[in-house]
């Protein structure tokens, strides 16, 4: 009897014949012995498996290969089980939950008696790399459900035996033998634990909830990174480093800028050099969009809880919302009396788009007044867990450069293209030119039916084929409304933001009842763009400021120059030089105090002041000024008309 035969399709189009049964790795090793060399595993009609796995019927397939982005999650996946093997050998009786792959790393959660700490990690880092170096098979294993539980609760696992309990009665059990060590997980996995490679490290621990339920027992979750290679890890623990010197919470205490305490938790005090940066950056973004046409507005703060009801904000967002019951006290001797009952609930908006719509519904639209573009800058408050605050980058309280886009469906495309058009000239004023795009697609609870987000989807993808610019879909990681865009852009020294966002929506309108009068003279439901180029100005902010290690662009540095004087004889010159700097409107201050000129030049140069004016006696009487620029050694001596005229030039923002 001939063996079955199945039609396996490359990623080129092209397709093979192969016997049913047939493995990933066999597949690999068909097309060439360098790529079954490089392998790692295998993507069969998009999910990734096992290349020892077999192949049963017609499938698209690809090779992963340890070089590529799937193949550095691999790494990272398996890293995480040496990790915990390498826990349990050391540490006998230390339990297992979970331990997946992350951004640039991995984690494992461990319940132990005695918590983890760092002083553990030389051990646990020495015996990983001893199981890497034994190269064990990594072998994936279908047990039955009731066999499974039996086996780890024998083994004293309770948490894998209440995760395998807690699966869908028809997901199969799989676990990965590595080894004599195994464990519970859906895999894939690369074929031995020698294709992990020895470029990993233990990176810090942390209390974790089992299940994320503060009610549960605690576990320590112990993180590492891990990379292709010895130079990978490198370049990354070195990027840490200058990290760790450009955290925007040091640089903004040295630089005055702003702080943060316990009476406010996740918003942010101001300080006046702070508020400058912040009011330039909304004056630079104010310019940028009337240009292209947008009208601007302000909304309430405090709304009814049955508009976010409406929106399906409500439903969605609650949670996340700060809520404010609305009661009127009665008075007794001219004191409010609270009675605890109330007439509504007011929520504090955490996002401006339903008081836009409101704001559209006022009067008739016609087909003529579309597209109507609507910018605010919207102070919004979003509910954070406390343990999610960090300085700029997440905050309760937050201020967004946002607008929705009402137009009709013949204008989509054209609007999006515009933006990001909007998008890209603004960051690249800002020296950020590395971005790239994601496309977030239908996730699996959202409103609307499949028409609609078919619709919204292809509007979006054609935007940005017709500006040529590449971008990669992220399925499932739209908005629950409708498709948007990912912009993610990379700093100064290489880590990845995602900043801005443009969303296509069909039906928040439809939702809250906006209309407008077509040329048919019917009504029309438009469609809705929500879109914000910076996003939260504080978190671009802090951005800003740890891209740049605190040397902002000059036009936006909050003082652009310092006069400093040698000695007191200059002290009249020098009021004089800061009246005529900002008599031309540049930012700035004066230093006149009794100290020696090297302190002040280093004190200015720590407070990352962009450019110092530094006069004696001697500059005073030749109407000239040394100039010293941060992070320049070198001190021109100019005439002061001159010095003045050059850096006003530099000082003007670039639109």
């Amino acid at each position: 009897m001939a063996e079955r035969q199945i039609k396996v399709t490359l990623p080129d189009g092209s397709e093979r014949k192969y016997a049913a049964g047939t493995t990933g790795m066999e597949v690999a090793q068909s097309i060439g012995a360098g790529l079954a060399k490089a392998a790692v595993a295998i993507r069969v009609d998009g999910q990734d498996w096992d290349l020892s796995r077999p192949i049963e019927n017609d499938v698209k397939v690809a090779i992963i290969r340890r070089q590529d982005p799937e193949g550095l999650e691999l790494i990272r996946h398996d890293c995480a089980h040496v990790l915990a093997e390498a826990v349990q050998e050391l540490f006998p009786g230390t339990q297992v939950t979970i331990g997946p792959n992350i951004e640039n790393g991995f984690y494992y959660d461990f319940a132990r008696n005695n918590p983890f700490t760092t002083d553990d990690f030389a051990a646990i880092e020495k015996k990983m790399h001893d199981i890497v170096d034994r190269g064990a098979e990594l072998a994936r294993e279908v047990w039955g459900r009731d066999e499974a539980i039996k086996y780890f609760r024998g083994k004293g696992e309770y948490f894998k035996a209440e995760l395998i309990e807690g699966l869908p009665g028809n997901e199969p059990i799989t676990v990965y033998r590595q080894g004599e060590w195994l464990d519970l997980c859906r895999g894939p996995h690369m074929p031995t634990t020698k294709h992990v490679g020895h470029a990993f490290k233990l990176m810090k621990v942390a209390g974790a909830y089992w299940r994320g339920d503060a009610s549960k027992q605690q576990l320590t979750r112990i993180y590492g990174t891990a990379w292709r290679d010895e130079k990978e890890l490198a370049a990354y623990l070195t990027m840490l480093e200058e990290a760790e010197k450009r955290d925007h919470r040091k640089i903004g205490a040295a630089m005055d800028l702003f702080h943060f305490q316990e009476e406010a938790q996740g918003s942010v005090f101001w300080h006046p050099h702070g508020f400058t940066i912040y009011n330039q950056l909304e004056n630079y973004v104010r310019r940028r969009i009337y240009d292209d046409g947008y009208v601007e507005v302000k909304t309430p703060q405090l709304i009814d809880n049955k508009l976010w009801e409406a929106s399906g904000h409500w439903g969605k967002f609650r949670e996340n919302m700060f809520v404010v019951p609305d009661e009127t006290p009665s008075t007794e001797e001219g004191k409010p009396i609270f009675s605890g009952k109330f007439d509504k609930l007011l929520a504090i908006k955490p996002m401006n788009c339903p008081a836009h719509v409101q704001i559209f519904k006022q009067g008739i639209k016609s087909y003529r007044d579309l597209p109507l573009r609507m910018a605010e800058f919207g102070c919004c408050h979003r509910n954070e867990p406390h343990g999610a605050l960090h300085g700029l980058m997440r905050v309760r309280q937050m201020t967004q450069d946002d607008a929705h886009i009402f137009c009709r469906e013949d204008q989509i495309t054209s609007e999006v293209k515009k933006f990001v058009e909007l998008f890209y000239a603004v960051y690249k004023d800002f020296n950020f030119t590395e971005i790239s795009i994601k496309l977030a697609t239908r996730p699996a609870a959202r409103a609307g039916n499949d028409a609609v987000w078919d619709k919204a989807e292809k509007a979006m993808a054609d935007a940005l084929q017709t500006l040529d610019l590449p971008f990669e879909y992220a399925p499932g990681e739209g908005a629950f409304y409708g498709p948007k865009y990912e912009f993610h852009l990379k700093d100064a020294i290489g880590r990845s933001w995602q900043c801005g966002t443009c969303q296509l929506d069909f039906v928040l309108p439809e939702r809250l009842d906006a209309t407008y009068i077509g040329e048919d003279s019917g009504k029309h439901r438009p469609v809705m763009i929500h879109r914000a180029v910076l996003g939260s100005m504080e978190r671009f902010i802090g951005m800003l400021i740890e891209s740049s290690g605190g040397k902002l662009p000059l036009w936006i540095a909050p003082v652009q120059c310092v006069v400093a004087t040698i000695t007191s004889d200059a002290d009249g010159y020098a009021k004089k030089a800061q009246k005529m700097l900002r008599d031309v409107g540049i930012r700035a201050d004066i230093d006149l105090r009794n100290e020696k000129i090297n302190y002040k030049v280093r004190e200015h140069m720590l407070a990352k002041v962009p450019v110092m004016f530094v006069v004696g006696k001697r500059e005073a009487e030749e109407g000239k000024v040394a100039i010293r620029y941060l992070g320049d050694d070198r001190q021109p001596v100019e005439a002061l008309d001159a010095a003045l005229k050059t850096l006003a030039e530099n000082c003007k923002p670039p639109y």
